[in-house]
C-alpha cells in the first residue's frame, strides 16, 4: 500500500521536489479518511496545515444567517483547499465549512512545512499561484450566476457541469437546493418545469439530462447568444 508521500508524489507538483523537498514532505504529514458528509473543517477554526485531495470531493460552503448554504467552490483529487492556504500563510481563521461530499483521502501537510516547502520549491510556488487563480475564476464565475441568471438558469448550469458522463446527477432535490443556496421545495418546482419541456427526466435520487442542447438553450438563450 502506497504511503502519503507516494500518493502525493502522483501528482505532478509533488513529483517534480527536489531531493531535500521529498524529504521535508514526510515530516509530520497525515492522511485523513472521511465518510461523505464529514466535517473536514468549521468556520473560524484555525488552519494547521495545507489540505490535498487524494481520493474523493471536498465542498466548501457558507451558511446565512437563515440557515441556508451555499456551495462556494468543489475540490477535486489533485487539488488544494485555497482558502485553507490563504488563511496558513496569512494567519486568519477558516472563512468558511468544508465537508466531504464524497468519500475522501486527504493529505494534511502541517503548515510549518509547506510555508518552508514553498521557499524552496518552484513546483509548490507554482501549485500555490494557480490554486490561487483557479479560485478567483470559479468564485467569479458563481458570482456571475448568482448575478445575472435566474434560479432556472442556474439549475441548468449546475446541471451541465456536476451531471456525470451518462448524464445523470446523482443528487437529491435537497443536496442540489443546499448547493445553489435556495429551498427544496424551489428546487421541486424548477425540475417538474424542466420535465414538462423534456429537457430532463426524475429517477430515485438523480435526475437524467433527457436534452442536452435544450438544456443549454435554458443557461445561453438564442438571442443572448447572438
Amino acid at each position: 500500500m502506497k504511503s502519503v508521500e507516494d500518493r502525493l508524489g502522483d501528482f505532478d507538483a509533488f513529483s517534480d521536489l527536489s531531493p531535500t523537498g521529498r524529504g521535508l514532505l514526510t515530516q509530520g504529514i497525515v492522511a485523513r479518511n472521511a465518510k461523505r458528509a464529514t466535517a473536514i473543517l468549521h468556520k473560524g477554526q484555525p488552519v494547521s496545515g495545507a489540505y490535498f485531495v487524494l481520493e474523493g470531493r471536498l465542498r466548501i460552503y457558507t451558511i446565512s444567517p437563515n440557515g441556508t448554504e451555499a456551495t462556494l467552490y468543489f475540490v477535486d483529487p489533485g487539488e488544494a483547499c485555497v482558502l485553507a492556504l490563504n488563511c496558513l500563510f496569512n494567519d486568519l481563521l477558516y472563512p468558511a465549512w468544508v465537508q466531504a461530499e464524497s468519500p475522501a483521502v486527504v493529505a494534511i501537510i502541517p503548515g510549518p512545512v509547506y510555508k518552508k516547502l514553498f521557499e524552496t520549491e518552484r513546483a509548490i510556488q507554482d501549485l500555490t499561484v494557480k490554486a490561487l487563480s483557479t479560485l478567483v475564476y470559479r468564485l467569479m464565475n458563481e458570482l456571475e450566476q448568482v448575478h445575472a441568471s435566474n434560479q432556472k438558469q442556474r439549475l441548468a448550469q449546475f446541471l451541465l457541469l456536476h451531471s456525470a458522463a451518462d448524464g445523470v446527477l446523482r443528487m437529491t432535490q435537497q443536496q442540489i437546493a443546499r448547493h445553489l443556496g435556495t429551498t427544496r421545495e424551489v428546487i421541486a418546482r424548477l425540475i417538474r418545469e424542466l420535465v414538462a419541456l423534456h429537457l430532463v427526466s426524475t429517477e430515485r435520487g438523480a435526475i437524467r439530462i433527457r436534452d442536452l442542447f435544450g438544456l443549454r438553450r435554458i443557461v445561453v438563450p438564442v438571442s443572448a447568444a447572438r
